[in-house]
């Protein structure tokens, strides 16, 4: 291979998935790289302007702008970090998300045409090539906490929900299968019947695959909400997953206007205790039980979200 079949591969794909093309209007009125960075904003639940910087290898200068233009636009909100005032937090608006999301739905529907015309026969091949590509290209380098991508739940997620809760729980607990059972009935609740603005699913994505979730739906007493099915596949802990996913949904909870995110666990999952404890998680009650084959000691977790804002 040569360096001119690489850049012939570029202009290839390029002109396939119509980069340059903005009579499309997938992008439009913003550019490929604006759309870039509402699109890291729209998934990572705390981003301040050094996080965009490295993440996407921008120049400080055309970063500065492109959020500026953002701001007039009144697509995010720009301020200093309490933990650190050197920093600034920038957050999207409501007007940010619909615009995020309105990119979104655009370069979806162009990559799902674009896949219409590959037969469903060579879509596997087509995948692990894509595959192969990304993971020759990252010189043998092990996964970094900026390859792993918080996003919404699409086909088939939920049912990798239910799935990989019965496995891992299942192989590190020895929980039988009732547990899966359990998990199933809150997944199916929430796809049957949710309100968007109220409750949420985040699937955590590293290389292209599900690597981890979590659920915020409302609970029982009034202006409280709560953390359900958390989890991180074994192979893709210690990139800090957990923690990305409490946090958004401690953030998510308390915009929608929350007053208090519970949650319920057992003893034995000694480090989301510690996760939880981290965040500012209270603990309430305990009581031992017996369920899902096993005798364990449950556990009933409180956050106070009034007044916790950054």
């Amino acid at each position: 291979m040569t360096v001119q079949d690489v850049r012939a591969f570029n202009r290839f794909y390029t002109n396939v998935i119509g980069a340059l093309d903005y009579g499309r209007r997938l992008y439009a009125p913003y550019t490929l790289t604006e759309s870039r960075v509402l699109y890291e904003l729209a998934h990572s639940p705390r981003t301040d302007a050094a996080d965009l910087r490295g993440e996407l290898s921008l120049d400080a200068g055309y970063l500065s702008r492109i959020l500026n233009k953002f701001e007039r636009d009144g697509l995010i909100e720009r301020t200093a970090s309490r933990q650190d005032p050197r920093r600034v937090r920038v957050t999207l608006t409501p007007r940010g998300r619909e615009t995020a999301a309105l990119l979104a739905e655009r370069a979806d529907e162009s990559v799902g045409a674009l896949l219409a015309t590959v037969p469903a026969a060579d879509r596997p091949r087509l995948s692990e090539a894509m595959r192969t590509v990304r993971t020759l290209l990252s010189d043998g380098r092990p996964p970094r906490r900026e390859d792993v991508l918080l996003r919404e739940p699409g086909p088939g997620d939920l049912g990798w929900i239910v799935a990989r809760n019965g496995a891992v729980y299942a192989a590190e607990y020895g929980f039988d299968a009732s547990y899966e059972g359990l998990v199933a009935r809150i997944v199916a609740d929430f796809a049957e019947d949710h309100d968007p603005h109220l409750e949420r699913v985040w699937i955590a994505e590293l290389d292209g695959r599900p690597v981890g979730c979590v659920m915020c739906v409302r609970d029982d007493a009034p202006a409280t909400a709560r953390l359900r099915l958390l989890l991180v596949e074994p192979d893709a802990r210690g990139l800090g997953i957990g923690d990305r996913l409490v946090s958004a949904v401690v953030d998510f909870a308390r915009g929608a206007g929350y007053r208090d995110l519970v949650l319920w666990t057992n003893d034995v999952l000694t480090s989301a205790r510690h996760l939880y404890r981290r965040h500012g998680f209270v603990l309430t009650a305990e009581k031992p039980h017996r369920s899902f084959g096993q005798d364990l000691n449950g556990q009933d977790w409180r956050l106070g979200l009034a007044g916790k804002g950054e």
